[in-house]
């Protein structure tokens, strides 16, 4: 499924007790463009043996453009620009398609591209919102307004300290999978975690 960009924090910490909002959060993450970062990905189900587990690299060149480098266990960059995803593995031809096939992608680069420029309005006209938390321990729960989109994922729920978007949860709407998504630091931090909880403690921002 999804998600991108730099969010390494610089500012000052915020008071631990002070409430947020959906704006407050919006302020914290937008970026300017270029922005990358680290990421690892987690999907879990029960028809898994063991969680599937993808490392790479986001990157958000443009403001139009959104690159997803996948780099253990396998080489794969998918790229979505110009309302088309392209898919690249080493050794097999590149695949190219609407996005109109892949909702799930349209709505990732609307979210992210919404997110990074801190346009409220925009995410809320593709997702109905819901924040909690403080300024140092916070979510935002985006739930899917497009049907194409909500008839495969039930919602996302972003995870976030400050400035910094750690992780992002997204729950589908058949089954029981849910992809955890950690960033930036979360990410590095994920490199020595192994255990299933211990990932989820460190994407909720619950863990040491």
């Amino acid at each position: 499924m999804l998600l991108v960009a730099v969010f390494a924090s610089s500012a000052p910490c915020a008071a631990p007790d002070a409430t947020v909002d959906a704006g407050w959060i919006l302020q914290q993450l937008a970026r300017p463009v270029p922005t990358r970062t680290d990421f690892v990905e987690v999907r879990d189900s029960k028809l898994l043996k063991q969680p599937l587990r993808l490392s790479g690299e986001y990157a958000r060149p443009d403001a139009d453009t959104l690159v997803r480098e996948v780099r253990t266990p396998y080489v794969e960059t998918t790229t979505i620009r110009a309302g088309e995803a392209s898919i690249a593995r080493t050794g097999k031809s590149t695949r190219r398609f609407s996005l109109s096939r892949a909702p799930e992608l349209a709505g990732l680069q609307a979210s992210f591209g919404a997110m990074l420029s801190g346009d409220r309005a925009s995410l809320e006209q593709s997702y109905r919102t819901q924040a909690g938390g403080s300024q140092q321990q916070w979510t935002l729960t985006l739930v899917p307004r497009d049907a194409a989109l909500a008839a495969k994922v039930r919602d996302i729920t972003l995870h976030g300290s400050g400035d910094e978007l750690r992780c992002i949860e997204a729950r589908a709407v058949k089954g029981d999978e849910i992809q955890r998504t950690l960033l930036a630091s979360a990410a590095r931090d994920a490199a020595t975690v192994e255990a299933a909880d211990a990932l989820i403690a460190l994407c909720r921002g619950s863990a040491g």
